[in-house]
């Protein structure tokens, strides 16, 4: 008889029950409220990570042991609240138990780590940002600042493209062609805001700008929707250096499923010198 333990091949419930065993032995029962008292092996025990999922002691049980059948979306999300999961690991229960990620739910982010920003930095003279699912902009380099916008002369609360896009006349000056711009901007977000498990968070700020400006309605009733938009060509004409091309690229960011970074890397060695000498920084490879 071959032992499935020597050859990885274990089923989907029984590696469901060993994470399950694995985090619930990580944790301390006295931190949560539960008796030293003897134990014979560390962490909580079964019916502790029951009580606190408020599930029948019994059903989790048969999770461990692999039997009981998939359990319900429900049921994870509480086990996992019991267990204190991150997000990375409620998503790997999620796989485990179902075979597929739980539904996005939004959570805003507090801004980003000094390391994000210093690859930002780094970028200089290409203008790069790192954006919200709601493209809220929370982090920028002096590229962006000089090329696109200056975020930081903007409160937090209106540093957001499509509030920038759509209200303030600097960026129709911008761009060769603002409607398309516009349209295919509102048509990536909606995609962006669904999938990120934010459409509820956005009405207001919807709402808001729709009663701001008849194109944003207008482009919104259309109910268009924007596929894949990693990488683009945006031309822009800025009231200094004058017209521009970027290659536009959208990036995840490893660990921030709520951030995205969005480099606009110029076309051309002579235009990345041009930006360079705006900013008062070396020209790009220097």
């Amino acid at each position: 008889m071959v032992d499935n333990r020597m050859t990885g091949q274990t089923s989907p419930e029984s590696r469901l029950g060993h994470f399950l065993r694995d985090r619930r032995a990580r944790l301390d029962p006295v931190t949560l409220g539960f008796p030293a008292g003897r134990r014979r092996t560390p962490g909580l025990r079964r019916e502790e990570v029951a009580q606190r999922a408020s599930i029948s002691p019994t059903w989790y049980t048969w999770l461990e042991q692999g039997r009981g059948g998939a359990p319900s979306p429900d049921v994870l999300d509480r086990i996992a609240r019991a267990l204190l999961l991150t997000d990375v690991e409620r998503e790997h229960l999620f796989l485990l138990g179902l075979g597929r990620p739980p539904e996005a739910r939004y959570q805003a982010g507090d801004g980003v780590t000094p390391r994000l920003q210093r690859v930002l930095d780094a970028l200089d003279p290409t203008p790069a940002l790192i954006r919200t699912a709601i493209w809220d902009v929370v982090a920028w380099n002096a590229a962006a600042s000089v090329m696109l916008l200056d975020y930081g002369a903007l409160p937090p609360e209106k540093r957001n493209i499509l509030r920038y896009l759509f209200l303030d006349p600097r960026a129709r000056a911008a761009q060769h062609d603002w409607e398309s711009v516009a349209r295919f901007a509102l048509g990536a977000f909606r995609v962006d805001a669904m999938r990120a498990g934010a459409a509820a968070m956005v009405e207001p700020f919807v709402a808001e700008l729709c009663g701001l400006s008849p194109e944003f309605r207008a482009f919104w009733d259309d109910n268009h929707v924007q596929g894949p938009h990693g990488e683009a060509i945006k031309h822009i004409r800025h009231p200094v250096i004058g017209p521009i091309a970027f290659e536009y690229s959208a990036f995840a960011i490893d660990g921030r499923t709520d951030l995205s970074m969005v480099v606009y890397n110029p076309t051309t060695p002579e235009d990345a010198e041009r930006i360079a000498a705006l900013i008062g920084g070396p020209p790009a490879g220097a």
